[in-house]
């Protein structure tokens, strides 16, 4: 069994379909989704239809994203949040007009996602980071573990050469040998394939902008990509 892990999609399926040809999935897969399935390209139902019926089929984890709890507050409470909407939430909005009839089932999805996954071997997985000393268990709010920029940026700024023996060796760091994360685009660092500082593996690839769509197997570390996904919604702007 692979345990595979996808990136942040924003409603790109196009990607999603191509990148799953490209891994040739199969269901002896385990396949961890990081979150934020909606808001950037225009296939935000079709995203969720496709992840729900998938999930009958196959082996899914699905975490919970911030543009995911963002879209949950606005079906559950019908208030538009005009910032949601600058980040990507407009395509959302509109997909869902197109299809009233899918707000009701999706919502049960997005309320059944994971905050964070801990596999057999003791890696986490969650879309964002987490800020509590002792691990993800003793986090304070649950909106860390989807909104927290701080991992992935001291996981980037960490000095190569300090010792995991060092008492100034990031806490947070030493209760998982590996952590996987989305949420902060590589492209932000001019990068396109996943990317691993200390031992945190971050494989948001900017599929929301101009990037691909990634899958990672957490074992032998082998990637896979779709195209750019602005190329596969031509006439789109996505989150660009």
């Amino acid at each position: 069994m692979r345990t595979l892990v996808i990136g942040d999609i924003h409603s790109g399926l196009r990607a999603l379909k191509q990148v799953f040809e490209r891994a040739q999935i199969t269901t002896a897969d385990r396949l961890i989704f990081l979150g934020d399935y909606v808001d950037g390209w225009s296939e935000a139902v079709e995203t969720v239809d496709f992840l729900s019926e998938l999930d009958e089929t196959h082996q899914c984890i699905f975490l919970r994203g911030n543009h995911d709890e963002l879209c949950l507050d606005w079906l559950s409470n019908d208030e538009i949040n005009e910032v949601w909407l600058q980040h990507g939430g407009q395509a959302t909005f509109d997909s869902y007009r197109n299809d009233v009839d899918a707000s009701d089932l999706h919502m049960m999805f997005y309320e059944g996602l994971k905050n964070y996954y801990i596999d057999e071997q003791n890696r986490l997985y969650l879309h964002a980071g987490f800020t509590n000393l002792r691990g993800v268990e003793h986090e304070y709010s649950t909106k860390t573990f989807y909104w927290d920029r701080t991992l992935w940026e001291m996981a980037v700024s960490l000095d190569q050469d300090l010792s995991v023996d060092s008492p100034y060796y990031p806490k947070r760091l030493l209760h998982y040998p590996e952590i996987y994360i989305g949420h902060t685009p590589v492209t932000r660092m001019g990068k396109t394939t996943p990317q691993k500082a200390a031992n945190v593996w971050n494989i948001d690839t900017g599929a929301a902008f101009k990037g691909p769509l990634s899958i990672i197997d957490v074992d032998t570390k082998e990637v896979w990509q779709s195209d750019p996904v602005h190329l596969l919604y031509p006439g789109e702007n996505g989150r660009n």
